[in-house]
């Protein structure tokens, strides 16, 4: 087993980028777990040395104090930036990306690998997250700044990669070990090398913003088409939260085909994505060849079962701050415990049997599904139990079970105001081979007769879970990707 190891102070000089913060963009993270993940073939250290070369650098660490202490595992600070100079005219067009950089970021996730690598745990952190910066030095002016508010995404534009670092130490108490940084060019030809990556919804997706129409079901989308995906965040009334849920799937999904594609295993074919992943890579400057021979050796044998990815469970979703606009808070209890699992290197998905059929993947949470239950059969007490069950799964079963209005029915009935139609199909997937008969007017509150050709009630669950205060909520892998 490869040894936990930390990162030195670099000496070079750091690197800022100001700008004004334009379009929101999406996740550029693809590309570097999958370098990770590549050098997990083994093909020695020679050939990564070649790889490394490739990739920027940048002064992530430099004058750093006050640091908090190092846990067990390593943790990773991955940003995305909004880069395209190297993407051509066309597909700047075709994928909605004009306008000019602002060398800016806006997402951010935390990676933390376990001591023994056979885990790997990603953390949405919110752009609009309420952060204080710590006090620094204006990279521009030369001037003190003192401690003060701001968004988190914020933090890259006044301090770069440094103050990032900073703050996001100071928000988790969790030491980071390495910095790293993609952008969309990078990303959309880590994607293209690969041979695209598969992606399903029970959904269409439509963002006018980024140009994104997904059918329903499964669709492989090339590098452009998977910016789209990560980027949109006009889709529904979800925003970020969504978008945030949207990119862990695209990275379970990307996961999924590296290591199954035999990337992995072919020396020329993984020193031909690795060059590409990393033209537009940049890391700290301890971040090097041995750590990726190393990093490759351990984490022989990964699958999306082995990832586990989860946001930070926020608290106030629009808090308006003077002087910053409209924040989100994290969750005063759940944040740190969730945290408190990285720094003692313990996951954060609950544990599931995985001989147990997967739940089926739905519209809407179970959660905002008002049903109640009522018995069309002779077997005494089928409709408490039903609604039991239903309850189980996570729907949000109303009134007492009781006896049909009717009468006796072969077919298991789901009675639905069409307003609700989303809900009702949702509710359908629990319930096979159900009849879905809309009744206008009769409100949200689905209402189901239990028929005699009942059989089961199905797990589900939602698509894009609906976050709980308080509460933590992390899928693995296998869950995320497409059955």
């Amino acid at each position: 087993m490869t040894a936990p190891f930390r990162s030195p102070d670099p000496a070079d000089r750091p690197e800022t980028h100001r700008g004004a913060s334009g379009r929101r963009w999406g996740l550029r993270i693809g590309a570097v777990a999958s370098v990770l993940l590549l050098a997990a073939s083994g093909v020695g250290h020679a050939m990564v040395t070649g790889v490394e070369s490739g990739i920027g650098r940048v002064d992530a660490f430099k004058g750093m104090s006050d640091r908090p202490g190092g846990g067990d595992g390593l943790n990773f600070l991955v940003v995305g930036t909004d880069g395209r100079d190297k993407l051509t005219g066309e597909e700047k067009r075709t994928y909605h990306l004009g306008g000019a950089p602002c060398h800016c970021t806006d997402t951010l996730m935390l990676v933390h690998l376990s001591a023994d690598r056979d885990r790997a745990s990603v953390i949405s952190l919110p752009r609009d997250s309420y952060a204080e910066v710590p006090a620094h030095t204006d990279a521009v002016t030369g001037r003190l700044r003192p401690q003060h508010a701001i968004k988190l995404n914020a933090a890259y534009a006044e301090g770069g990669p440094n103050l990032t670092v900073r703050t996001v130490e100071h928000m988790t108490g969790v030491h980071i070990d390495h910095y790293l940084e993609v952008d969309f060019t990078s990303f959309m030809r880590s994607v293209d090398a690969v041979g695209g990556v598969e992606i399903c919804t029970v959904r269409p997706l439509r963002d006018s913003y980024t140009g994104l129409r997904l059918p329903v079901g499964k669709s492989q989308l090339n590098g452009g088409q998977a910016l789209q995906y990560v980027r949109s965040r006009h889709i529904d009334g979800s925003a970020d939260l969504g978008r945030m849920q949207r990119q862990q799937r695209f990275l379970a999904a990307l996961i999924h085909k590296i290591t199954s594609s035999g990337v992995l295993m072919n020396p020329i074919r993984f020193k031909d994505v690795a060059d590409t992943m990393l033209t537009s890579v940049r890391a700290d400057s301890g971040f090097g060849a041995n750590d990726l021979v190393d990093l490759g050796q351990a984490m022989r044998g990964f699958t999306p079962s082995s990832s586990e990815f989860t946001s930070v469970p926020l608290g106030n979703l629009a808090q308006p701050v003077p002087g910053v606009g409209s924040t989100v808070r994290w969750d005063p209890v759940a944040a740190p415990r969730l945290f408190r699992a990285i720094r003692e290197d313990r996951p954060i998905a609950a544990p599931h049997d995985r001989k147990q059929p997967r739940a089926t993947v739905v519209d809407v949470p179970p959660g905002q599904i008002q049903v109640h239950v009522d018995n069309g059969t002779d077997r005494a007490g089928l409709g408490a139990a039903v609604a039991e069950q239903l309850g189980a799964t996570g729907f949000a079963t109303v009134g007492t079970p009781g006896n049909s209005t009717l009468g006796k029915v072969s077919r298991t009935v789901i009675a639905y105001d069409p307003r609700w139609d989303r809900s009702a199909r949702s509710l359908a997937a629990a319930l096979p081979g159900a009849e879905l008969r809309p009744v206008a007017g009769q409100g949200p509150a689905i209402r189901v007769t239990v028929g005699r050709n009942h059989t089961t009630v199905k797990r589900v669950r939602a698509e894009e879970p609906d976050p709980k205060p308080g509460a933590i909520s992390a899928i693995t892998g296998d869950e995320a990707v497409c059955p």
